[in-house]
């Protein structure tokens, strides 16, 4: 018999860490519709504005890597959720998340938390911790961290997650739809137990009312046990696809096999990499526990099937809520704005174009909110598409990630390969470039109204070099700006005002 659980209706203080990423952003409304009180702890608070319950949390400025902002995020928190992790960030991450986590562990206690939730991985039965990738090597450490804290806590444990949106679905959508006949890593034969992204937040909200007593890890999977060349079948059948042919290749480490997935999906090759390696061994659920006090309704978990239908129709539909690329890349947040009025750094070129609009500033508007991803650049698609290629090639994320909504955006959306780092509705998008750069990178665009009340586009490209490579690099480059930047200013000025007649 469960004891001393805490009423489920009785509301709480929950914090959650990683609110900007996948799993967060979707935690939060979530949390909200159970009666919980919110606080949202980020680096870059403003990258949170947009989203549609940002009105109904409390946001905070923090990082999991500096105890005194973590232990003013904690304050008055009755149950803390850690979803962050330093995934693609480069060598040392494990040290950073153990660090991290040790940091956010002790805050906790110092804080009076009940409780700590932790997201990590389902590691292979059997297999030493040392032998396992590192990606789950860390998660499982982290894990660790917090069961031996002095705060209870939950820590669930899943394999591949399936949701409009998600990496492991990215992957898996992308290598399907693309090749009718594959040839593919050996890992496409390990077992794993995929859980749809419904019910691995169920199972977040849920854990915030456990009985105090219980500190342990869970496994959380759906009913399915398939190989991943079984979950590629299956979705080729869900999504109304010719049976792929696939052939699996035993050479295909998980190096190669990372930039095989970089080269065809639009998840870089630093990100499919721990993908990946997590797959070199089987990753299948020991016990379902985690029903005991989180009970599952009728039909669920859900069928791997239905998982996949449900994320299709949100990706169909342009529902996606979150992407596994809504969390930007490491170190990005804290790099100087061009807005600065104490920006360090020396040299800051720009190349800035003005023209004037025969059309109304809403109509500029609508051209510039809906650039970039299916709509393209507005100029010279070749080089852009070379230049995504090429970001590619060195490991970058390329153009690829394409955007959220076809027609909205919000701060902290990635765009291809640039990040929403500001929007003014009407007046201002700023884009921060994060493909691979000697230096810093935006692109800012503007709809201003002139001094005789006419409409007026201004755009400006702004490259802040490192070192003698970056200003060897914009040299280099400025050659082709009036054909890239000059084109652009052109075709969107001349988008907006044929959609300006068409609307006359």
């Amino acid at each position: 018999m469960v004891k001393n659980r805490r009423r489920s209706d009785e509301p709480l203080h929950c914090l959650v860490t990683g609110a900007s990423g996948y799993i967060g952003g979707r935690l939060v409304p979530e949390l909200l519709a159970a009666g919980h009180r919110v606080r949202c702890m980020a680096r870059s608070p403003g990258k949170l504005r947009d989203h549609p319950w940002a009105g109904d949390v409390d946001t905070v400025r923090g990082d999991v890597q500096d105890a005194e902002s973590v232990a003013a995020a904690l304050r008055g928190i009755d149950v803390a959720y850690y979803l962050v992790h330093s995934l693609g960030s480069g060598a040392g991450f494990e040290a950073a998340d153990r660090r991290a986590a040790e940091i956010f562990a002790a805050q906790a206690h110092a804080c009076g938390v009940q409780r700590i939730v932790y997201l990590g991985g389902l590691t292979p039965r059997g297999v030493p911790e040392r032998s396992i990738s590192p990606h789950l090597r860390s998660r499982a450490e982290v894990g660790h961290v917090f069961l031996d804290g002095p705060v209870p806590a939950t820590v669930l444990r899943a394999a591949v997650v399936i949701g409009s949106g998600s990496a492991s679905f990215e992957m898996l959508r992308y290598l399907t739809e693309r090749l009718p006949v594959m040839v593919t890593p050996s890992w496409v034969h390990t077992r794993t137990q995929p859980i749809g992204v419904r019910d691995v937040l169920r199972y977040l909200v849920g854990s915030a009312t456990m009985p105090t007593d219980v500190n342990r890890a869970f496994d959380i999977g759906g009913p399915d046990v398939l190989t991943y060349r079984e979950m590629m079948c299956r979705y080729s059948e869900v999504a109304g696809l010719r049976r792929r042919i696939i052939v699996p290749v035993p050479m295909l480490t998980p190096r190669l096999s990372s930039h095989w997935v970089g080269l065809v999906t639009p998840v870089p090759a630093s990100i499919a990499r721990p993908l990946t390696e997590s797959l070199r061994h089987e990753v299948v659920c020991d016990e379902h526990e985690i029903a005991r006090y989180v009970p599952d309704p009728p039909g669920r978990p859900l069928p791997f099937d239905e998982a996949l239908a449900l994320a299709l129709r949100r990706v169909r539909e342009a529902q996606v809520a979150t992407r596994w690329s809504s969390a930007a890349l490491p170190g990005a947040p804290s790099d100087p704005l061009p807005t600065d009025p104490d920006w360090a750094g020396g040299s800051l070129y720009q190349d800035e174009r003005q023209l004037t609009v025969e059309a109304s500033p809403e109509a500029l508007w609508k051209v510039i909110e809906g650039i970039g991803g299916d709509n393209g650049w507005y100029s010279f698609p070749l080089a852009w598409a070379v230049r995504g290629w090429f970001d590619r090639f060195v490991g970058g994320v390329g153009l690829r990630r394409g955007r959220r909504d076809a027609e909205r955006l919000r701060v902290g959306d990635s765009l291809d390969f640039w990040r929403v780092e500001e929007i003014e509705p009407r007046q201002l998008l700023r884009l921060r470039a994060e493909m691979r750069l000697p230096g810093l990178a935006w692109l800012e665009m503007y709809v201003e109204t002139g001094t005789e009340g006419r409409t007026r586009y201004r755009q400006r490209a702004l490259f802040h070099p490192r070192g003698l490579l970056g200003h060897a690099y914009w040299w280099s480059v400025s050659p082709f700006h009036a054909v890239v930047f000059g084109g652009m200013a052109r075709n969107i000025t001349q988008a907006a005002a044929k959609g300006m007649s068409a609307r006359q």
